[in-house]
Formats: structure tokens, sequence, C-alpha cells
């Protein structure tokens, strides 16, 4: 009986009829017997108080550590998984925005892209993209083939988990290039396209930064500590998910031609309005929900005080900045175009996203809306340069929001970090980074696009005829249509 009143819940139902006898005692006896009740009832919790600060006997402080630690363990690793799923609900986001931003006669075609992104992604990335991305090498990573064994040491968190984590990124990077070719380019080219982005185009430039690569090695010696003295910082991939997937994208449309009805015989552009913005209005809010699994959900933990202070700021920062994004991109189209324009405001909310990705953690609330209002307005102007200048049509604007605004935003980082801004006193180190870093990365994603769609384009060919294009991808590449 001693020995059950020592455990845990012998103590508790000691406790609680203690309690309830002293409750008794109170309601039945006179003043002078409550007094007399209550000082014994008062003995009998003391008891149980000195019961209870005893140690149990054969108690270990490093097993009660352990539990402790495996709490924590199990806490990061399921706010792992939660910001996994945020991240793969970004998918019909991506997919309703650039659906929205262009016609009916495509919308079949553009969802079945969203849809493959992931699905065939998925399977190539784990089979060998995450080995090339985290696996031991200099330059690019060792394929791991599907066997995840060789990778454990990678995360103190479950590996399977981690890999569901990079995978979404992944396919983020892919459906990013989707919206820019969309109404004109074969399926099957757009499925080899997929093939060479989550096996080899990602997975190399991730594995320069997150992988522990160069651009990220912060340890003395190494070459960014001693050409810069800071190594590049991408906290959630403004530069390493986002550009990639935006420069990549507006090679491929670049290669791959306008639209038929895009320009007239004097090369100036003509609008072609997406069929349904309220679905486009949607997807924006789809994505901007997504972001929070996005940006948080790079800190990789939730527990302990310092975790649980990140993610918080980090939530904070990406909010203000998609504000930021949206507020200022409507300012900026309202005086240039005389109407406050729906569409450039919901893209601007993306830029003001996709600037904040890169520094989400290093800078302060005001900071996260200078980044965020600054992409706004530079989105809009990338917009009009690559429509009327460059002679590229990119129906939902991919190129400027993602590979513009991931650009500008790494940069950003390296003026207004908090720790180690150029602004904030830090110098001109990870300024440099920085800017480094970003033109790095862009200058590898053109040059693998420019390759991978060059080589396409003279096999097989990019685009289909003049036909299916002007009658509609839904029927002649897939049978069906979206409405009926």
């Amino acid at each position: 009986m001693k020995a059950y009143f020592k455990s845990l819940h012998g103590r508790f139902v000691l406790a609680v009829l203690t309690v309830v006898a002293g409750m008794i005692c109170i309601s039945r006896l006179s003043a002078q017997d409550t007094v007399t009740s209550t000082t014994d009832a008062l003995a009998v919790v003391s008891e149980v108080v000195t019961i209870s600060a005893t140690p149990e006997e054969g108690a270990c402080p490093g097993e009660l550590s352990k539990t402790i630690e495996s709490n924590g363990l199990s806490l990061d690793t399921v706010w792992m998984l939660l910001a996994a799923m945020l991240v793969f609900f970004m998918q019909p986001g991506f997919a309703l925005v650039e659906a929205g931003f262009t016609r009916t006669k495509n919308t079949a075609n553009i969802l079945m892209k969203n849809f493959l992104d992931f699905s065939l992604g998925s399977l190539l990335f784990f089979f060998i993209g995450f080995g090339v991305m985290f696996g031991e090498g200099g330059i690019i990573g060792t394929p791991n083939f599907g066997n995840l064994d060789a990778l454990k040491g990678v995360v103190d968190l479950p590996i399977e988990g981690f890999l569901i984590f990079q995978t979404v990124f992944c396919a983020t990077a892919a459906t990013i290039v989707s919206g820019a070719m969309a109404e004109r380019t074969k399926f099957h080219m757009y499925l080899a396209y997929t093939v060479c982005i989550s096996v080899l185009i990602y997975p190399v430039s991730g594995h320069w930064t997150w992988g522990g690569g160069w651009l990220m090695n912060g340890e003395e010696g190494s070459f960014m500590i001693d050409t810069f003295g800071a190594a590049f910082h991408d906290f959630a991939g403004s530069t390493i998910v986002h550009s990639v997937g935006g420069w990549v994208a507006l090679v491929g449309a670049a290669i791959l031609g306008p639209r038929i009805g895009k320009y007239g015989r004097d090369r100036k552009s003509k609008a072609i309005p997406g069929h349904n913005l309220t679905i486009a209005a949607l997807g924006v809010f789809i994505l901007w929900f997504g972001w929070f699994g996005f940006n948080p959900g790079s800190q990789l933990a939730a527990s302990g005080e310092d975790n649980r202070v990140a993610i918080s700021h980090v939530f904070l920062t990406t909010n203000l900045a998609a504000a930021a994004g949206g507020f200022f991109s409507l300012l900026m189209a309202w005086m240039r175009y005389k109407k406050p324009s729906l569409s450039l405001t919901l893209n601007g909310v993306l830029a003001g996203l996709v600037g904040i990705t890169a520094g989400c953690d290093l800078v302060s609330p005001w900071g996260a809306i200078i980044i965020g209002g600054l992409c706004g307005i530079i989105m809009v102007l990338s917009v009009e340069i690559i429509d009327k200048v460059l002679k590229i049509d990119d129906p939902v604007g991919a190129a400027s929001v993602h590979g513009t605004c991931g650009f500008f935003g790494t940069v950003f980082t390296g003026l207004l970090a908090v720790d180690g801004g150029l602004f904030y006193g830090g110098g001109a180190g990870l300024f440099f980074a920085q800017l480094f870093g970003a033109v790095v990365i862009g200058i590898w994603a053109i040059a693998a696009g420019y390759i991978v769609f060059k080589a396409l384009d003279l096999i097989f060919g990019l685009r289909v005829s003049k036909r299916v294009e002007e009658e509609g991808l839904d029927v002649y590449e897939h049978g069906e249509s979206a409405y009926n």
C-alpha cells in the first residue's frame, strides 16, 4: 500500500480523498470540531507532500532527461509533418491560380499538369533527387536510388518525414514553370521537364545550400567565409525554390514562343484575359494559407522557447510581407494603369510572400513590410518589362513573381537582416554573399533550363500544332473538357 501511494496515481487519489474528507468535516462538525478536523486534514496533506517530495526508489535523472528529449523530438516531428501538409495544400492553390488566369479551353490540361507535378515529382525525388540534394558529395550529392538508410544522419528527425517535407518543396519548384508555359505546351514534353527539375535542376542547387554545400558553408576557411565573411542565407527558399522555378519558367516561355494572338503585326502586346478571376483569387488565398507551413515549417522544430519564438516571428513576418505586397502592388497598378487591378494585386500578394521567404527569420516586422512592399512594386514593373520589352509571353506572371521577386527578396535580406544586415551596422559581407548566391543559382537555373528545353524542342518539339492551340488542349491532349 505504501508503494502505491508513492506512485503518481496513488498521490493523486490520496490528495483527492484528503480534500473530500476535509470538506465533509467542515460541513458537518461544529466550529471547534472544524478547527480540529482541519488541523488533522492539513497534517495528512503535509504527509502527502512529504511523500511526493521524496524521490521514488530506483528513479534515474538520466531517464527523465531522455523522456523529455524524446517528447521534444516527437513534437518537432509532428510540426514538420503538419507544415508539409500545409505546403502540399499549396498545390491546389497553384492549380487554381493558373487555371483562373488562363482560358477555359485549357483548364483540364492545367489541372492535369499540377497533379502530375506532385505525383511524378514525388516518385522521382524519392528515388534520385533526395540523394542528389542531401547525399555526400561536393558539387552534387550521391543518388540514393530509394535507399533512405544511407541518409538517416542528415537530420535528427525521422528521415521519412524529412523526405516528405522536402518533396513538397521540390513539387513547388516544378509547378511554377507550368504557368509560364501554359496553353501551348505538349503534355508529354511537360512531363519530360518535370523529370529534369525533380532529379537534377532543383536538387543540385539545393545541394549547394540546404544540402550542406559550399554556398551555405559557414565554417572557417570555407570559400564563402574567406570571400565575404558570411555564408549565403535562404531560410525557406526565395532563391532555392522560387527563383529556380521562376528562371527556368522564363527560359521555357522564351524558347516556346508566345501564344497565338498575343503580339500583333506591330509587335505590340495584346491582353488575353483569364477566364475566372474568382478561382484565381481563391487560389491566392490558399497559397497565402499554405505559406504558413512553407516558412515557419522550415524551422523544423517547435519544442522549446527558442523554437516557439522563432516560428511565431516567422508567422508574423510572412503575413506582413504578403499584406504589404498586395497593397503596394495595388497602388502601383492604380498609379500606372489608372485602375486598381485585381490580377496584379493577387500576384502582388504572392510577390510579397516569395520575397520574404529568404529572410523571414532574420528581418524585423518593419523589415518584412519593406521587403513585401518593394517586391509588390517590382513585380508590376517586371511583368511589364518581360511582356513589352523582352516580348516573352508569361500568362500568369510566374517569372516576375517567383524569379524576379525571389532574387530581390534574397538580396534585400542582406540589407535588412537585424543580425548582420548592412542597414543594421553589420557591414556589406552578408549583402554580397546574398547577391553572389542569388546570381550563381540563377545562372545555374537559366543554363540548365535552356539546355533541357532547347534539347526537347529540337528533338521532339515543345509546342502543340496551331489547330490544337486555337481549339484548346483539353480535347486534343486529354479527350475531355473541364467545363461541359
